[in-house]
């Protein structure tokens, strides 16, 4: 089993200096890497370079630029070149598949963010100073960065990382671990329906309130915006110092919302896993939900269209991008399996249309989205209580038909 660890990085001025500096020379080897294979193609032969070919080219690229190129791990520089070769594998993927593709982009040094180092000890140590009570983490070119180590690393570190987030440092490790030991069973079962109003209502009854923290911090971010679109759109250097503040302060605020989102997420999956042996959910296709709606051409009136209700559903959208239920669901099949507990994805269809009484489906039985009015038997409940009962039920049933 693998498992990531992200502890934040105390690096010395002198230290960040030389972190950025490498950030910008991977991103200058990356979109060189691009370029090439870009120039390539347009050639009238049409040739194809691949990683292999480019990798190759590493050792004279170090050896013309040793002050900047020269001065990094090779290992880490082949895993940049993997990683732009990664993206034009995705877009010929894409193009095969008939979606819609996105050719590999060239990257800002705004944009280049991480610096994959694939083994541990070759280009970087991890826990460099072992004698040391300070936990460190040595980079090739930049030194031994102090680390603040919040909980201890289990099993054999693997890969390491740097990420730059905003005036932060990071280091992410993926560590190799034995199977992990169950959590003591409790005989507990629970289906769970995710929503708006409540971010999460189960089949006991209980509900999980919706923070809405994306909500919440919008007057914020309208006004940091708003400061922000003062300022002429010029290049990173060319910018004033209330310039650069104007965009540090609307960042911040995106990324205190995003971890908000993260610690809620991560919180409400703990109980949950800690509470029930099996945990069924709702198979949502998030991504499709999210859909802007198709504008309606008027047949009497060409060049005209009708109303589609596109207001409302992006405010619809907006809220179930500030709920976070793909990252709520990311992290709680990641805890539970972890933990030894079973979680499965059921059908959504009819979930909240279905009395768990009589089994009468109807769509008259939601007479308003809180209230189930079942128009056969008379039963009466919480709209979301009776969706995540219906969740539970399907989950159950699945499990049973599975073979053993």
């Amino acid at each position: 089993m693998i498992r990531a660890y992200k502890f934040r990085m105390r690096p010395t001025v002198g230290q960040t200096i030389a972190l950025s500096e490498m950030l910008r020379d991977h991103c200058s080897l990356y979109s060189g890497a691009l370029q090439e294979r870009r120039d390539a193609y347009r050639h009238v032969s049409k040739t194809s370079v691949k990683y292999g070919q480019q990798s190759a080219q590493l050792k004279e690229i170090r050896s013309f630029d040793p002050e900047r190129q020269g001065r990094w791990s090779f290992s880490s520089q082949q895993a940049t070149l993997r990683r732009l070769d990664k993206a034009f594998a995705a877009f010929f993927r894409r193009v095969k598949s008939g979606d819609t593709p996105g050719y590999p982009r060239f990257r800002g040094t705004n944009w280049f963010d991480t610096v994959d180092f694939p083994r541990d000890g070759d280009g970087c140590r991890w826990d460099a100073t072992p004698h040391d009570p300070a936990t460190r983490v040595r980079f090739q070119g930049v030194g031994h960065v102090k680390v603040n180590q919040h909980r201890p690393v289990v099993g054999k570190v693997k890969t390491v990382s740097v990420k730059r987030e905003g005036k932060h440092w990071y280091v992410i490790l993926t560590a190799e671990q034995t199977a992990p030991e169950a959590l003591p069973a409790t005989g507990n079962v629970v289906g769970i329906d995710l929503g708006i109003a409540n971010f999460l209502a189960d089949s006991g009854g209980g509900f999980v309130e919706n923070p809405r923290h994306g909500r919440k911090a919008a007057a914020k971010l309208e006004a940091a915006q708003r400061a922000l679109s003062r300022f002429p759109r010029v290049r990173r250097d060319k910018r004033t110092m209330n310039h650069q503040r104007a965009v540090q302060k609307v960042a911040d605020l995106h990324r205190k919302v995003r971890r908000q989102r993260l610690d809620h997420a991560h919180k409400t999956a703990l109980d949950l896993v800690r509470e029930h042996d099996f945990i069924a959910h709702e198979d949502l296709k998030i991504r499709n939900m999210v859909k802007a709606p198709a504008p309606k051409p008027d047949p009497e009136k060409p060049g005209s269209f009708l109303s589609n209700r596109v207001a409302a559903k992006a405010g619809l959208n907006h809220s179930i991008s500030d709920a976070g239920w793909g990252v709520f669901l990311t992290i709680l099949n990641a805890k539970a399996a972890s933990a030894g507990r079973e979680v499965v994805a059921v059908d959504p269809r009819n979930t909240s249309r279905t009395c768990p009484e009589c089994g009468h489906v109807d769509r008259e039985n939601r007479p308003t989205q809180e209230k189930f009015h079942c128009a056969s038997c008379g039963h009466q409940a919480h709209a979301d209580t009776v969706g995540a009962l219906n969740v539970l039920r399907a989950g159950l049933v699945r499990r049973e038909a599975q073979p053993a």
